[in-house]
């Protein structure tokens, strides 16, 4: 998958691209439609502001998120992709930089580790993985996140509700 990211308003002193290629690679490694190389996503390094105008944009919510996920394909057509053929957008990400350093200190973690586990969370939006309608459904997508975590060398971040 080719990663199309722009950065604005996060901090210099950390190299976002490298973090979010890092980050599809982990999420390739345990979704496999993530490995096409048909794939294009672009993922938004950007302010509470613009994602919350997103937030209220498309999805009717008047607040800022931490993450948003705009997928271009649903999942059957993902798994339907031949593996030759011209370039696919998956979809788009978003990334809010105060709510995410504020969730990271919350949960005493680095925002490095913590935006690695958004990136994932969305990427995996983006393949067509959910946590809405069921608890099963959260289930396998969180077993997801702490799998392509783990290849990165980063705690579950859900390790704490046990």
């Amino acid at each position: 998958m080719d990663l199309d990211i722009a950065i604005d308003g996060w901090p210099e002193a950390i190299d976002w691209a490298e973090l979010a290629d890092g980050a599809a690679d982990a999420a390739a490694g345990v979704e496999p439609i993530l490995s096409s190389e048909r794939l294009t996503a672009s993922i938004l390094f950007t302010t509470d502001a613009e994602v919350h105008d997103l937030n209220r944009e498309w999805r009717g919510k008047d607040k800022p998120t931490n993450v948003l996920s705009f997928p271009m394909l649903e999942r059957d057509a993902l798994l339907a992709l031949a593996p030759d053929g011209p370039p696919e957008m998956l979809g788009d990400i978003a990334l809010a930089q105060e709510t995410c350093a504020r969730e990271a200190a919350e949960k005493g973690v680095s925002l490095e580790h913590h935006t690695a586990h958004l990136i994932v969370h969305g990427l995996l939006h983006l393949a067509g993985h959910d946590h809405i309608d069921s608890d099963a459904q959260a289930e396998a997508m969180e077993a997801l996140e702490i799998a392509a975590l783990a290849k990165m060398g980063i705690a579950d971040p859900y390790g704490d509700r046990n």
